[in-house]
């Protein structure tokens, strides 16, 4: 059997072993979510809550941002409080005073363990019964919600701290619901599952008044995840150090194979696209430091009151939902791009689906910004708002009829994608394989969006959660670095550089190594959402091996370093280059390091919800996807622009000062912030790692504010890399061509 043989049967099982894994477990999470109950009773039959207020409740978190406005169960913001959390310490407090008030000051640590841990479920009713002392304690931190939500002057400081709107739920009913989804959320954590000793989050979160600790599996998969990630390197290292196989040497053509590629209608269409990515991103990082400048300064902006305008929850939802845009576009654009210049051909009205796909592009942009800001400022009705304004959940946040819009448009681009790739698809040569893979990569970035279908306003909690990263892991962090990868290999190949056949072998290979990690690697986003032991187990095993492709993408990057020198003509695509480079880097560091920092189910018992979050969020999300996409863009445009010599410059000062900027971002504030919590969290509980004591101690603000540092450094590499991308489009960015460059008339195929 040859090798690219070998390579297709690794992928299939691979695929097939990891998809079963996510699916027969999946089915464990729809079994074992914790009940919502029919009714929520006292001991006397007094009725304190529904499931239908509970999941009301639940839209109604939704239309204020969600998980863009604090978190629960760990996801979310990280600004205002876990309101599962903070719910449970809160009645567990008032639990104490109010038999301190009655009963006078006795020892209550057993009695107020069982009254929280035990379970008083009843499956066949439907019913959840607590006492009159636990339905008065609901009573009090219900006031205290409502309160907070509804704009009571008394706790103006507290929104302050929380970076909350004043009155962010100005309907009392909703505000009502709201109470009761919060406290079936918390019961949640505090509840031991039927027959067992832990609770339906794996006893999360850490809250010693209630004996809220790590479980034996959570500290034994742990081990067993490091082990395998020692393993995993161990033999990355073993394999590079005494492998006797040798990437065939290729030599380079004398001359730029891709200089013979002339641009067809289609592919100039291309250029708006670029001009859209980089628009998005201004605003994106603009939108980032609003953000990280209201935990500072709550709801002003150096004095500025602009949070009644853009509050924190609105700012941080377009902050990541133009992220998303701007490197969706630039992964759509380059699969544009190239299509027809893999299939050596443009197809008929192929420059009318890319116009056609664009106006559909900026329809979904400003109309799902604009919903998540009517939704935020409660204009919308619930139903309606989960439509059209915000989902509520974080990375999935456009509403429900934008995100139907946005699969229609990714199915647009994927029959503009086959289309091209039509006559390369059937040729049988050495670059089939990295075609199939090609396409096979944007039939899955096209369909796998459909996972954010398959829950709705009203379904469970777990349940969405197991789907929505469906959608954050595995379209964004899976699929997408899939297509990089073909794409890239299928350039290089092109160029001459790497064996063509050996290119296509390594990718599939690649790939099917990455996936099979990858896919069952989903569920260490599910620890502690409502999810049985094996969800942890398999979480923590698969996210361990996730780190392995990584040091291997490392070792290719530095090979692809190289490439840079191996021809004169290479020195075109420096840049494109070097930004691939960074991603490697960041790929290890960012994804890797900062990744396993919290990956361990030990590690984010005490971290998930914390500063440590977006550390990893930041250095792979931007480090990884942002400087990929930025070398796509830059890889596109520098085939757009022929033989014009570039004023590079401008790029060199933007490569620089955004990798730097990231880095003084994540040592000066982030990293910093989140080890402090991580501290408080281990010795206090969560719910103070979160609280307004401690994240407005005046040295926890004086690193938010060294932020800046980063911020602004990062925001004048933003700015030459903008500089330098206007400058494409006015003729600054190039020097004057010496002669005319020539094209050919017709386009023709790839050598």
């Amino acid at each position: 059997m040859n090798p690219t043989r070998k390579a297709w049967w690794l992928l299939g099982a691979a695929l097939l072993v990891a998809f079963s894994l996510l699916g027969f477990f999946g089915r464990e999470v729809y079994r074992q979510a914790p009940p919502i109950p029919e009714r929520v009773v006292t001991d006397d039959g007094r009725v304190v809550a529904t499931k239908a207020e509970i999941l009301d409740g639940q839209v109604v978190w939704q239309s204020t941002g969600g998980q863009q406005l604090g978190s629960v169960w760990g996801h979310g913001a990280y600004q205002a409080p876990d309101w599962s959390a903070d719910w449970l310490h809160r009645e567990a407090q008032e639990l104490l005073a109010i038999w301190k008030e009655r009963d006078g000051d006795h020892g209550y640590d057993a009695r107020l363990k069982a009254e929280l841990r035990t379970n008083r479920y009843d499956a066949r009713t439907g019913t959840i019964t607590i006492s009159a002392d636990r339905a008065e304690a609901f009573r009090r931190v219900a006031a205290h919600y409502d309160a907070l939500f509804g704009g009571d002057p008394a706790l103006t400081q507290l929104r302050e701290a929380y970076a909350m709107r004043a009155a962010t739920v100005p309907d009392p009913e909703r505000r009502a619901k709201l109470t009761q989804f919060f406290f079936w959320t918390s019961w949640a954590c505090a509840t031991q599952r039927p027959d067992s000793a832990i609770t339906y989050t794996n006893n999360w979160p850490h809250e010693p008044l209630i004996d809220n600790r790590p479980t034996g599996a959570n500290i034994v998969w742990s081990m067993v995840s490091i082990a395998l990630l020692l393993a995993g390197v161990a033999a990355i290292v073993w394999r590079t150090a005494f492998r006797n196989a040798k990437e065939p040497h290729v030599e380079p053509p004398a001359r730029d194979p891709l200089a013979a590629i002339a641009p067809t209608p289609s592919m100039k269409a291309v250029a708006k696209f670029l001009g859209v990515v980089i628009g998005l991103f201004g605003v994106q990082v603009l939108l980032g430091a609003l953000t990280a400048h209201y935990t500072v300064e709550g709801q002003h902006f150096f004095g500025l009151p602009l949070g009644e305008l853009i509050p924190y929850s609105l700012s941080r939802t377009w902050h990541i939902q133009t992220g998303l845009f701007w490197i969706a576009t630039s992964f759509l654009a380059a699969g544009l791009f190239l299509a027809p210049a893999v299939g050596g051909r443009e197809p008929r009205f192929q420059r009318l689906g890319v116009n056609l796909l664009f106006g559909a592009l900026l329809l979904v942009v400003v109309g799902s910004l604009a919903g998540e800001a009517f939704s935020i400022h409660q204009k919308l009705g619930l139903d309606t708002g989960f439509w059209f304004g915000h989902q509520g959940y974080e990375y999935v946040d456009l509403g429900r009829g934008w995100q139907i819009a946005l699969f229609t448009g990714l199915l647009l681009w994927l029959g503009l994608m086959l289309r091209g790739l039509a006559p390369a698809l059937k040729a049988k040569d050495a670059m089939r394989p990295l075609v199939l893979m090609f396409a096979g990569a944007s039939a899955a970035i096209g369909l796998m969006y459909a996972a954010g279908f398959f829950f709705g306003a009203r379904t469970h909690l777990t349940v969405m959660e197991y789907w929505r990263w469906w959608v954050v892991h595995l379209w964004v962090e899976g699929f997408f670095e899939v297509f990089a990868t073909a794409a890239l290999a299928f350039v290089f190949a092109r160029m001459g550089l790497v064996s063509k056949s050996h290119a296509g072998t390594a990718v599939i290979a690649s790939s099917a190594l990455f996936l099979f990690a990858g896919i069952p690697g989903t569920f260490h986003h599910l620890y502690f959402s409502g999810t049985p032991t094996p969800i942890l187990a398999i979480g923590a095993t698969f996210s361990a091996l996730e780190v392995v492709p990584l040091v291997l993408l490392g070792i290719e990057a530095f090979q692809t370093s190289r490439m840079q020198h191996a021809a004169p003509w290479m020195a075109r695509y420096r840049w494109p280059v070097r930004f691939f480079v960074g991603v490697a880097f960041w790929n290890l560091v960012g994804a890797g390091i900062f990744g396993f920092l919290i990956n361990p189910p030990i590690a984010l018992y005490f971290m998930q919800g914390l500063n440590t979050t977006p550390v990893h969020a930041h250095t792979a999300l931007f480090g990884v996807y942002g400087l990929l996409s930025l070398g796509l863009v830059l890889l596109v445009a520098r085939l757009l622009t022929g033989d014009r010599v570039w004023k590079e410059r401008p790029l060199a000062i933007a490569f620089w000062l955004m990798n730097v900027g990231l880095g003084l971002m994540v040592v000066m504030s982030l990293l910093p912030i989140g080890l402090a919590q991580t501290w408080a969290s281990v010795e206090q509980g969560l719910w103070f790692a979160r609280s307004a004591e401690f994240l407005q101690q005046p040295w926890i603000e004086l690193l938010r504010w060294l932020r800046l540092v980063g911020d602004t450094v990062f925001l004048v590499g933003v700015g030459s890399l903008t500089w330098f991308m206007l400058g494409l489009w006015t003729g600054w960015s190039y020097e004057p061509a010496e002669a005319p460059a020539t094209m050919p008339d017709a386009n023709p195929a790839l050598p």
